[in-house]
């Protein structure tokens, strides 16, 4: 059964990578309100290839957000539902023009796909059609293919879908299509994922701007209060200095120095912060990056102190975190290191919880197997991700008796969210076919 059902797959994978390409060309950049009309058309083509693919029912849904889609086709008695997620918003592409290729067109150069999303989730949504459709309409397990609309801005209305539509996402076992694996030729579950938060801190120390001249020696400026403020965030060694942080300790996995500089881009001659293990540093400890600033740019500066400055601090935290204490921790942090009395203000933004996977039992087991056959014996590592995928934990929440797999069409050097998005050919083929032969195996538990 599972050779005819691969045999098939083999023969449409023209027309899934086709239906990938049309889905690249939407623009459906959910955080930009101008594209709602592109989320939405989005939303209709993925919700169109469901019903073509032969599910039984097909509904574009919204909780107030971005629109998502779910899909049903009822599992045969007696056997397993599979619940299928992917996303199909995807994250702005910065200036156009530093893209090898435009990035809503999608074009192949070499063994990659490039295009926003052609990875970073469409290509999820085309992984879960191939495998449905490898089956010829018949999968020996029930299947239910939900693909958010609203992932790539935090997801805020996907606990009200989920409670609303309950009933139709229930499932035994849960595979998230939405992360990586370990390299080109080795695939991977991904068992832990540090979780997020992040907030804008703002400093002032004058009313208004003063000419730097006569005041300049006297009192600070903000943007130096500033920058030296989020300078207390590492220790000299580049390690975190917020106290009270939960650090785990990750899978034993070698990350070699020279894919590591490879697959980062960092240049030549700049060293590793931080202490442990590269893996250690990446999914098990907390890490804070500054990621915006507003002051006056150099080229609207002028001689005077600037009055106020703010900054958008970010930091993962390792999987067994406390979101909220992990907030206050960084909040009370900044509110008490600004130096030279200035004012302080610290407004807490968004957060995601980590979430650790006890990649343990038949599901696992099942997934294991497929990924084995689909890469030609390879065995697949267990691995954690720096990233934060939050909403894996609604999901564990409310369906605390699913098996949660969190699988991906990714690759090291996929370069989700960045400049040349592109998705390795070669691994999305055996992405698909390890999907139908997931089906497979869970069909026979």
């Amino acid at each position: 059964m599972s050779l005819a059902a691969l045999q098939r797959l083999h023969a449409i994978m023209p027309s899934v990578l086709s239906d990938l390409k049309d889905l690249v060309r939407i623009p459906s950049v959910g955080a930009d309100p101008s594209r709602s009309e592109d989320v939405r058309r989005s939303a209709d083509a993925v919700a169109a290839l469901l019903r073509d693919a032969g599910f039984a029912r097909v509904d574009v849904v919204s909780a107030g957000g971005g629109p998502a889609v779910i899909a049903n086709h009822p599992a045969p008695p007696g056997s397993p539902t599979v619940l299928l997620y992917a996303h199909h918003d995807v994250q702005p592409t910065g200036d156009p023009a530093v893209w090898t290729s435009p990035p809503f067109e999608p074009t192949e150069r070499g063994e990659r796909l490039y295009g926003r999303g052609a990875a970073d989730d469409k290509a999820g949504i085309a992984a879960h059609l191939a495998a449905f459709r490898a089956w010829d309409g018949a999968p020996p397990v029930g299947v239910t293919v939900f693909v958010e609309g609203e992932e790539e801005s935090g997801s805020a209305s996907l606990g009200t879908l989920l409670d609303t539509y309950r009933d139709r996402l229930a499932a035994d076992v849960i595979v998230i299509a939405d992360s990586t694996n370990w390299a080109i030729g080795t695939p991977a579950l991904t068992t832990t994922l540090r979780g997020l938060v992040d907030c804008v801190v703002e400093v002032e120390t004058f009313k208004h701007a003063v000419h730097s001249g006569m005041w300049g020696g006297v009192f600070p400026d903000a943007l130096s209060v500033l920058v030296r403020l989020l300078a207390t965030l590492h220790d000299d060694t580049g390690e975190v200095a917020v106290s009270g942080l939960h650090v785990g300790t990750a899978a034993d996995v070698e990350y070699p120095l020279d894919r590591l500089h490879a697959e980062s881009g960092v240049l030549d001659g700049v060293d590793q912060i931080g202490s442990g293990s590269v893996v250690d540093r990446l999914w098990a400890k907390p890490a804070i990056s500054v990621i915006g600033i507003d002051a006056p740019t150099v080229a609207d500066s002028s001689n005077t102190l600037v009055p106020r400055a703010r900054a958008k601090v970010s930091m993962r935290i390792a999987p067994g975190s406390d979101t909220d204490a992990s907030m206050d921790a960084l909040v009370e942090h900044l509110r008490t290191h600004a130096p030279w009395g200035a004012r302080v203000t610290v407004t807490p933004n968004d957060r995601g919880d980590a979430y650790a996977i006890e990649a343990e039992g038949p599901a696992y087991d099942a997934a294991r197997s497929a990924f084995r056959e689909a890469w030609d014996g390879v065995e697949p590592i267990d691995m954690g991700v720096g990233g934060s995928i939050p909403f894996i934990a609604e999901f564990a929440s409310r369906y605390p008796d699913a098996a949660v797999l969190v699988t991906g069409v990714e690759d090291p050097d996929t370069r989700a969210h960045g400049v040349d998005e592109g998705l390795h050919l070669g691994e999305f083929s055996r992405v698909c076919a390890a999907e139908t032969l997931l089906l497979a195996r869970l069909g026979e538990l």
